[in-house]
């Protein structure tokens, strides 16, 4: 206590006496000889706003916020400081903000004349759009593109499928009239493991009709659906033993609203189908969001974060599979097909 009041006398008596290299290297002395020493942090940003550097304010600010929420404990005394920190701190960024994007304004640069990415990449600048990226719950494949969407023009299978959608259509609405009973909820417990923390656990509401599980023809789907089936054909699946290939028949009712998650592998991307949609059904990844056309597949990374919703009057449905990413090579997938048989090995000793 002697050692703070020792440095914090000294910094008081040099800005009485405005001697600001006393003050500055009173409260540097300070912040290096003890690194939770909120007090002398917030001191030194408010001496850099009386100088008129807002950015090296901005910059003890932040260290002052880092470092009492790793503290957890801070004094009473401290929380006004503290405040005033996050205060400077949002007005300092859309200051900022405003600035950059005035400057590029007067050089011909904004959302409308940017290319896509660069119009990103200033609205994360510019704190108006989060960073989101592949947090796969299982398994992280280095080195990917980190991309949210992914145009279908990019592969040349996409429009064999588009141009079956009348006859999947067909397919899933015989399948609602003759065997109901195909469709069960897509959220379920697996046998001897705990339930998911899932709203939507052995609800109806969020509908699957498996054609392909576990790596297998769902039992009898080869009858009922094979255009359906012959479709996905031509998509490059993964093929897994015990695991892939994946593909169902999705139905979200009104009123339901997947939660945002991730999916369990960043190897691969989930393709949608749509083929019943109402309006008021939507699909976020990432900071982006989509709406379903009956017809046009949308092709996205399910590893970044995503929600799904039906606002609608009716039932959404679509047909769900996933194929390889395109930026993984031949032996890059043969080999991945080892691991992912070899986790499933372990997994049934």
């Amino acid at each position: 206590m002697t050692q703070q009041l020792t440095w914090l006398d000294q910094a008081r008596d040099a800005e009485r006496h405005g001697d600001v290299a006393a003050e500055t290297a009173a409260l540097s002395a300070a912040i290096q000889s003890d690194r939770a020493n909120i007090a002398a942090m917030l001191a030194m940003a408010e001496l850099q706003r009386r100088l008129h550097d807002n950015r090296a304010a901005a910059s003890f600010y932040r260290l002052a916020l880092g470092t009492a929420t790793q503290s957890g404990n801070v004094p009473v005394s401290l929380h006004p400081g503290l405040r005033r920190a996050e205060q400077f701190l949002m007005a300092s960024e859309r200051a900022f903000a405003d600035h950059l994007l005035g400057q590029l304004r007067s050089a011909g640069i904004d959302a409308r004349t940017a290319t896509p990415r660069v119009a990103e990449a200033l609205r994360l600048l510019a704190g108006e759009q989060q960073v989101f990226l592949q947090q796969p719950s299982m398994f992280y494949f280095p080195g990917l593109v980190q991309r949210p969407f992914f145009d279908r023009e990019m592969f040349d299978w996409v429009a064999a499928i588009e141009a079956a959608t009348d006859a999947i259509r067909a397919e899933l609405l015989a399948l609602n009239d003759t065997a109901p009973d195909r469709f069960g909820p897509y959220v379920t417990a697996a046998p001897n493991r705990p339930p998911p923390n899932n709203p939507l656990l052995d609800k109806p509401d969020w509908g699957a009709a498996w054609l392909w599980k576990d790596g297998q023809i769902a039992e009898g789907m080869d009858l009922l659906c094979p255009t359906t089936l012959a479709a996905l054909s031509r998509a490059p699946q993964p093929i897994i033993p015990g695991r892939a290939p994946l593909a169902l028949f999705s139905r979200l009712t009104p009123g339901t609203h997947i939660q945002p998650h991730h999916g369990m592998l960043n190897t691969r991307l989930v393709c949608h189908l749509p083929l019943v949609v109402p309006d008021g059904c939507g699909l976020r990844v990432g900071a982006e969001t989509r709406s379903w056309v009956e017809g046009e597949l949308l092709i996205f990374d399910d590893s970044i974060e995503h929600e799904a919703w039906n606002r609608g009057t009716s039932d959404r449905a679509i047909l769900l599979f996933e194929i390889w990413r395109p930026d993984l090579d031949a032996d890059e997938r043969e080999q991945l097909t080892r691991i992912f048989s070899a986790i499933d090995s372990y997994s049934e000793q």
